[in-house]
């Protein structure tokens, strides 16, 4: 069964909007959990506008499944990670402004400062994981940086879905079956929801992980968090 991460990054948007500690990010880190959950996912940014620094410190004592950070690879995000230690580390190519993943890694162009990054991660014992899009070489690349696993991008293949699903996961499967053929494991995230996740699941075989925050959260607001994460839980069996 595909293993669930939860992130939580919209709790913490919601939280900041009004400022205190409701809703409370540690009990929602708790709750994903004790509700089924497989991991708990947080990206923090530089500005801290969702999951803030401090968040993570204290969210990291409380996780007994897997604890999942996604970040920019600057010096301070380096630098939690690699005090935190969390279970999996998640390299995404962020620019400090964007308002979301847009993109995954360029791998042939960025190899030295990959290596470098996940050699440090690798070194202290976190699993590394790199956002990539489904473009081959990027792939390749990708098993070169020496990270453990790739986590592809799905934003495309949500936004193609209801036109044409096949077509829209036909790039996907590619990608997957390239990446597993030489040896590197398979996450996804970006834009998965309730219609669109059992199709994905179903027709990448070797996928290990898929981490889902702002259509999870969404749909608790209208049918409870314990709900939703059984329902999306669902959609991961094989």
């Amino acid at each position: 069964m595909t293993k669930l991460s939860v992130n939580i990054n919209k709790v913490a948007t919601l939280r900041n909007s009004r400022g205190g500690n409701t809703p409370n990010v540690l009990k929602a880190a708790v709750d994903v959990q004790e509700f089924g959950g497989d991991g708990v996912t947080v990206h923090p940014r530089p500005d801290e506008r969702h999951i803030r620094y401090q968040d993570v410190y204290d969210i990291r004592p409380a996780i007994k499944t897997e604890f999942n950070i996604e970040g920019y690879p600057s010096k301070d995000f380096i630098d939690l990670v690699l005090a935190v230690k969390p279970h999996q580390v998640t390299l995404v190519p962020d620019p400090p402004e964007a308002l979301t993943s847009n993109a995954g890694w360029d791998t042939v162009n960025n190899m030295s400062f990959l290596q470098d990054v996940i050699g440090q991660f690798s070194e202290a014992g976190i699993r590394t994981s790199i956002f990539v899009d489904t473009d081959l070489r990027n792939i390749e690349g990708a098993v070169k940086t020496n990270t453990d696993r790739i986590e592809l991008y799905t934003e495309p293949y949500a936004t193609d879905f209801a036109k044409d699903r096949e077509a829209a996961v036909a790039p996907f499967v590619e990608a997957a079956e390239l990446a597993n053929k030489i040896g590197l494991k398979i996450n996804a995230g970006h834009d998965l929801n309730l219609d669109n996740l059992k199709y994905f699941n179903e027709r990448i075989p070797y996928l290990k992980e898929v981490s889902i925050g702002h259509a999870l959260i969404s749909d608790a607001l209208y049918i409870g968090l314990e709900k939703t994460i059984q329902l999306y839980k669902q959609q991961l069996i094989k």
